[in-house]
């Protein structure tokens, strides 16, 4: 394909002038203008002509573009319908690639996995995500447990660095814990902002989610284990034993709370932080165990 790279500054800021765009601080749209930080993310990600893509955000095309010439086929999920004719526009060339005019929070992403990808296929999400809703898409694909093999993101780089955290730190809390149980959490690189048009407020980093192909961890009830985990940490510096007992408010008293932790050989002064997956498996099993059957 000769088209020319949409993701230069000149080239970018032709696009938006024919068009008259204008930015939407609310839909968080900063356009990555640099093909070679687009070329690093495709190759983190592992890409090749045998994978298919879903991308959230596609902007202006830049990153699809991309994408579809070194993939088999890429589906993208755009909210902003003043970009659909912008996107057929830039995207002409390219036959391998569909544009879904839809939340995708609010999509059936399964539904369209069996329509535009063959069974089997390697599929990887591949994204420049709105830094406002990362957390919310992100959970959203990981919680439906879609046949998903890789998740390689642009996102804010503290959020980036929370997801990636290891125990006894300060951005280790319950979102490291949430991403950690379905994937391997890597920070691939850290991005300036002059590459991106506007230049965001925040500083980014590229993320790679390779999900786990077994559970890390055994535990009873999923959603328990998560809100038990998100209890841990509602407080950071009062201990497991004070933020369990805000949790369960009058339902379990302070020294029934002790007594499970120590059944377990947890102290129950210790912090949320300090408790690696497992600890935190055997802690809500044992909680789940005694209340919950």
């Amino acid at each position: 394909m000769n088209e020319k790279p949409i993701a230069t500054p000149k080239r970018t800021a032709e696009i938006l002038h024919k068009y008259g765009f204008s930015f939407k601080k609310s839909l968080g749209q900063n356009f990555i203008i640099d093909t070679n930080i687009l070329q690093k993310i495709i190759h983190s990600a592992g890409i090749h002509k045998t994978s298919g893509v879903i991308e959230v955000g596609p902007g202006i095309g830049a990153l699809t573009q991309q994408l579809a010439i070194a993939a088999d086929k890429v589906v993208a999920y755009e909210i902003d319908q003043r970009l659909l004719p912008i996107l057929k526009d830039t995207l002409q060339a390219v036959s391998n690639t569909t544009i879904i005019q839809q939340d995708i929070l609010e999509a059936d992403v399964r539904a369209m996995m069996n329509d535009y990808f063959n069974t089997g296929q390697p599929v990887h999400v591949v994204a420049n995500l709105p830094y406002y809703i990362t957390t919310p898409i992100l959970m959203k694909l990981l919680r439906e447990k879609l046949p998903v093999a890789s998740f390689t993101v642009m996102i804010q780089k503290e959020v980036a660095e929370r997801m990636a955290a290891e125990p006894n730190c300060k951005q280790y809390g319950s979102l490291t814990i949430a991403v950690q149980y379905y994937t391997d959490a890597e920070v691939v690189m850290n991005v300036p902002r002059n590459v991106f048009m506007p230049p965001p407020n925040v500083d980014s980093s590229v993320l790679k989610l390779t999900k786990k192909t077994e559970r890390p961890v055994e535990i009873d009830d999923e959603e328990y284990f998560f809100t038990l985990v998100q209890a841990c940490f509602a407080q950071r510096r009062k201990t497991l034993r004070n933020n369990l007992l805000r949790h369960f408010g009058d339902a379990v008293d302070k020294d029934t709370i002790s007594s499970v932790l120590n059944e377990i050989d947890i102290d129950p002064a210790r912090r949320g932080e300090s408790l690696n997956m497992t600890e935190f498996a055997v802690l809500a099993n044992a909680f789940y165990r005694k209340f919950e059957n």
